[in-house]
């Protein structure tokens, strides 16, 4: 027989507890056996040999959960100004661009130091949609998985990988660009659907379910215009075969709806995946921005989960997400901070403020704001239900999956302590984490991330992204050639009317 499971025993905590009431914390023990949580009560006693981590005067915490993010730009933070998304993508993803493609090191670096971040400020788990120029290599899937494999953190990994041509996944270019450069952006990938379906096959097969359920797969059509129907079918079969999440940004942008009037006709693009019976439980429909209450009830009755970026979408200027009517037609929020050059940092304490504000914006009546409890909900119980993990993650209880942070009470975000739900959401709770925990195992102990060494990784990178200058240099250049027409098809379809706005305009 194998040998027990070693334990650890976290005392003395306020143990925090989320229900439809709102929030509390009491005053409890926290057993764990392996990667589990098997007792949570007062006054546990200590068993010989376990394991003891003193709470005192600390908040016993779910670990977050950042539903939506794309690692490949890690290292871009604080790039660019803010753009469109339609624009800022020129840089973000280039479209012909073969020098882009990172060694196995840097790919392996870059995922690393939004980990590191992350661990830091209590982000346990991780839904990456991550998008590989000019296509996936398993050299560079790997490098990515090992990443996170090595950290400590628990990771969703998806190839986001669009298989039509750049023409047709945004509108009024085919109209307006001159012959030459319409005739670039009307090949095809390379990089075809069966090409697309082996590297899942190889990369589910490698990765999914491994280092104890820590690190999983999941698949992503990047979005429903940019996919044949055929890839985006398969897909979906390989999330309903092997229970995984399915990525699919929706309606981020305006241009988005444009889109859905032409090439959709006149369907959004929520009621064309419907149509295709492609919208489910299983699916993230991310942003979500530009819909309007006959895409709320199809994305209810499917049971899809919508992932929430706030500071992202700020930040591309892409508009308000309709978040009390999201809520009121039952439909799960999770929260993400998008990628490192949407949000510029993976803080999900800033990501859950933003959610708590922006929306205060839409509505004079008060009542229908956010409340704190609601964006926790989202923030644990949302992220965890995102990742089909809802049974496992999200909560201190018996049976859940040890991914743990301990707050310090006795800090500034905390002092004094008026209202428990209020503070985390609004005081900038990450700089009280003192102690992260995935799957049982402590991975940042309050002074640093002990998978890493922080200060090499930091070098590294600096080293590694500086050599990378001719490349940045080479896509910079290429998205300005391009940058006059997308200006003139971004502001073309924003000056559509597409019967409703999710913009403030002074």
């Amino acid at each position: 027989m194998p040998p027990p499971a070693p334990t650890t025993l976290i005392r003395h905590g306020d143990v925090f507890r989320l229900d439809a009431t709102g929030v509390t914390a009491r005053r409890a023990d926290v057993r764990i056996a392996g990667t589990r949580i098997v007792e949570v009560a007062p006054d546990l006693d200590p068993a010989e040999g376990e394991t003891v981590i003193d709470a005192t005067g600390r908040l016993v915490l779910p670990g977050l959960i950042n539903g939506h993010f794309h690692s490949p730009v890690n290292h871009m933070k604080g790039s660019l100004d803010s753009l469109p998304l339609e624009i800022f993508m020129l840089w973000e993803s280039p479209h012909h661009l073969a020098d882009a493609v990172p060694s196995p090191r840097e790919a392996y670096v870059r995922t690393l130091l939004a980990a590191v971040e992350m661990l830091r400020l209590g982000v346990t788990a991780v839904q990456d949609d991550a998008f590989f120029v000019p296509h996936p290599t398993p050299e560079v899937v790997d490098a990515v998985m090992r990443a996170y494999t090595d950290v400590g953190i628990r990771a969703r990994v998806a190839l986001d990988q669009p298989n039509v041509p750049e023409l047709i996944k945004l509108p009024h270019l085919a109209e307006i660009l001159p012959a030459a450069m319409r005739a670039e952006l009307a090949e095809a990938p390379a990089f075809d659907e069966a090409a697309l379906l082996d590297a899942y096959a190889r990369h589910i097969a490698r990765w999914h379910d491994t280092a104890e359920g820590r690190i999983r797969a999941a698949v992503s059509c990047s979005a429903p215009q940019r996919v044949t129907p055929s890839y985006f079918a398969a897909l979906d079969a390989l999330s309903k075969r092997h229970d995984l999440p399915f990525y699919a940004h929706m309606l981020e942008t305006k241009v988005q709806r444009v889109l859905g009037r032409t090439r959709f006709q006149g369907r959004s693009l929520v009621r064309y995946t419907a149509e295709l019976g492609l919208l489910s439980e299983r699916m993230n429909l991310i942003h979500g921005i530009w819909i309007d209450d006959a895409d709320m009830d199809l994305i209810a009755a499917a049971g899809t989960v919508v992932a929430h970026n706030p500071v992202s979408n700020l930040r591309l200027g892409s508009g308000i997400m309709p978040f009390r009517r999201l809520r009121e037609h039952g439909v799960p929020i999770c929260l993400g901070s998008d990628e490192a050059i949407a949000d510029d940092t993976v803080d999900m304490w800033g990501v859950a403020k933003a959610a708590g504000l922006v929306h205060n914006l839409t509505d004079v009546d008060w009542e229908r704001w956010p409340k704190a409890h609601e964006v926790l909900d989202c923030l644990f119980h949302g992220g965890a239900k995102a990742m089909r993990e809802a049974d496992r993650l999200g909560a201190i209880e018996p049976g859940r999956e040890a991914d743990l942070v301990l707050l310090d009470l006795d800090s500034l975000p905390f002092t004094p302590l008026n209202d428990l739900a209020r503070q985390l959401v609004y005081c900038g709770a990450g700089g009280a984490a003192r102690l992260t925990m995935v799957a049982g195992r402590v991975v940042f102990d309050g002074d640093r991330v002990l998978a890493v060494d922080e200060k090499a990784l930091r070098a590294e990178a600096r080293e590694l992204f500086a050599a990378r200058a001719d490349v940045t240099a080479a896509t910079a250049a290429e998205a300005r050639r391009w940058l006059p027409w997308y200006r003139e098809m971004t502001l073309r379809s924003h000056a559509e009317d597409v019967g409703l706005t999710r913009r403030l305009e002074t």
